[in-house]
């Protein structure tokens, strides 16, 4: 099976979510797209973060595709790092081949994140552009250190089988939504 993995606070969960999902699959030629709605992210204000339960029903109502399949994974088994996540699920899923999903805002601070070396080691990875940070992304460090690891556009539908480290960027998602747009100054949901 050829799952792939988009994680986030999913607050709120919104229709660039559904659409890069769907973008993944038919580019990357996936069986299913797990959504893993985080707990927190590390690297953000919990102020103004829904509930997990909340984040979670709104994300399944949001993905409306039997493919994508909402998770509160993270909670379950205790996980805060990407890296931590990624390490059980090979270990409990071997046969299993992840593609990490990413916007190209998430590689531009990829580095940022706490384990980041070895989640290109343990996982493909698939970033999604995300105009206006394309450039700022494909100049990040991590990008830079994983250059050579870059697969073109065109085998995005090897990505699943290639050995880590293995990423591509792809173009063709233009959508300017994000969750941050979509919450009001005191972080509730805009209707």
């Amino acid at each position: 099976m050829r799952i792939g993995l988009l994680g986030g606070s999913f607050n709120p969960p919104h229709q660039a979510h559904r659409a890069i999902s769907l973008f993944a699959l038919k580019r990357l030629q996936l069986d299913r797209i797990w959504w893993l709605v985080s707990p927190g992210n590390p690297l953000k204000d919990a102020a103004g973060l829904r509930e997990l339960d909340d984040r979670a029903a709104a994300a399944r109502a949001m993905a409306h595709d039997p493919r994508i399949v909402v998770s509160c994974l993270e909670s379950v088994i205790g996980t805060r790092y990407t890296h931590d996540t990624i390490h059980y699920l090979r270990r409990h899923c071997p046969a299993a081949r992840f593609v990490w999903i990413m916007g190209a805002d998430n590689l531009a601070q990829f580095h940022r994140w706490q384990g980041w070396q070895r989640i290109a080691a343990e996982v493909a990875i698939a970033v999604i552009d995300r105009p206006p940070t394309s450039f700022r992304a494909l100049a990040a460090p991590a990008a830079r250190a994983l250059a050579r690891s870059r697969i073109p556009s065109n085998a995005a539908a090897t990505l699943a089988d290639r050995k880590p480290p293995a990423w591509v960027f792809l173009t063709g998602m233009k959508s300017q939504l994000s969750s941050t747009s979509l919450r009001n100054p005191d972080g509730s949901w805009k209707k």
